[in-house]
């Protein structure tokens, strides 16, 4: 039966990971949904959570926050949150979901625990600013 089954491709929806600089001109963090497609995301919803498994078999995780986004236009971005620099040292996942069609789509994208970091920053489509990007 699984054979049966052909979810849709999700092409050109980005997460991106931003390191910005807030009104008092401090350093801050922040995650956003990018729509790089021509057509709207309709109702997108996004889990977001961190974790790491040591080698010595402890765990470390975070809570799992979800955030409703409601429509994101065709070539544009929203912001799903901040992120604090502490938690750079674990895996942050991002799991977004969405209607495109009367399609019901998602898509998994985790950042790598130790990739967010400013040596890995590339230029972030339609936000014009300099960060981590997912595709």
């Amino acid at each position: 039966m699984k054979k049966d089954i052909n979810p849709s491709v999700i092409k050109d929806v980005a997460v991106a990971v931003v390191k910005e600089q807030n009104e008092l001109a401090q350093d801050e963090w922040n995650v956003y949904l990018i729509n790089l497609q021509d057509r709207d995301l309709e109702q997108v919803l996004v889990s977001s959570k961190g974790y790491l498994k040591l080698e010595s078999g402890e765990e470390t995780k975070t809570t799992l926050l979800r955030h409703g986004l409601g429509n994101v236009k065709a070539q544009s971005f929203v912001k799903i949150e901040p992120i604090m620099e502490n938690l750079f040292g674990i895996h942050n996942e991002y799991w977004v979901s969405f209607f495109q069609d009367n399609e019901l789509l998602d898509k998994k994208y985790i950042f790598l625990a130790e990739t967010i970091k400013e040596e890995n920053f590339t230029n972030i489509p339609l936000i014009k600013k300099k960060g981590i990007l997912i595709k």
